[in-house]
């Protein structure tokens, strides 16, 4: 059991619950709908997969002068100079538990960063504008986190939208048992056309 009580803890336990929610939206979902646009803007599951693992492996690594041990396994500076979408889908030679193999690899590493620093521990985000590159421990779990919960947001919303699957997490859904939702969304649509 965490102890929640302790700051670094409890910042790295919502980190991690995080880490697991966005992989557990992939499963049992084939290579294709995995990657499938969902949205007007092509996000697709494995997409956010994809980019959060970069967003970690950055975050965790550079900022505190650590480098990823295979970086040629992460989206290059020169292909989002290239296409800025490219850590936003899976690219040909890339498959689903490839990219899931590679997330855990990188959250041990952004783990290790976490567990061999104080939380005041100083960084430098180089990609962010030069006042305000000075960073800490602290704040960059707390905007990883942040970062990564807002993505599983969408992928709650892609995987309910591809199959019906809901639920905040794997051991809690935190949604209500045998629900009538067809009976929900026309009181909902009633209510919004009152303001019609």
């Amino acid at each position: 059991m965490t102890d929640l009580g302790d700051p670094k803890a409890a910042l790295h336990h919502y980190l991690q619950a995080t880490r697991d929610d966005l992989i557990w939206k992939l499963d049992g979902l084939s290579e294709r709908e995995a990657r499938l646009p969902r949205t007007p803007t092509g996000n697709n599951l494995l997409g956010v997969l994809k980019h959060c693992l970069n967003v970690e492996a950055g975050y965790f690594g550079p900022t505190f002068g650590r480098e990823f041990p295979t970086p040629q396994d992460l989206v290059p500076m020169p292909a989002l100079e290239e296409d800025p979408q490219a850590d936003w889908y899976a690219w040909e030679g890339e498959t689903k538990e490839g990219l899931i193999d590679l997330y855990r690899r990188v959250g041990v590493f952004a783990d290790q960063t976490i567990e061999q620093l104080p939380l005041d521990a100083p960084g430098r985000v180089p990609w962010w504008r030069p006042d305000g590159r000075d960073v800490t421990l602290h704040r960059i779990i707390i905007h990883v986190t942040c970062d990564l919960a807002r993505h599983a947001g969408h992928a709650d919303i892609m995987r309910e939208q591809h199959d019906g699957a809901i639920g905040w997490q794997r051991e809690n859904s935190n949604i209500p048992d045998d629900y009538d939702w067809p009976a929900y969304v026309v009181k909902l649509t009633k209510l919004a056309d009152r303001f019609g």
